[in-house]
């Protein structure tokens, strides 16, 4: 099992929320804020098996609005292992 950490602008973040959770995916939303000028992002937690992490990526990245600036990221992604998963 994986966790994909997925930071977003906050403008992208609903419908990012949505796709993921239209795919059957269990998301949670933390509203966050860093990077230039302190500008409010959604950190997502996305819990996948190992088999759907490449899904749940191009999910994310199909639901990011393009960036109008060549330098700009709309999304940093970190996929990590998870040792232990229990839900009560």
């Amino acid at each position: 099992m994986k966790i994909i950490v997925a930071i977003l602008p906050d403008e992208d973040a609903e419908s990012v929320n949505h796709a993921l959770i239209n795919s059957d995916l269990c998301v949670t939303e933390i509203a966050s804020s860093g990077g230039f000028l302190r500008q409010g992002s959604s950190t997502l937690m996305i819990g996948v098996e190992d088999e759907s992490v490449d899904d749940a990526i191009q999910t994310i990245n199909s639901n990011c609005t393009p960036s109008v600036e060549l330098m700009r990221k709309r999304a940093t992604l970190f996929v990590l292992n998870v040792e232990h998963f229990e839900q009560r």
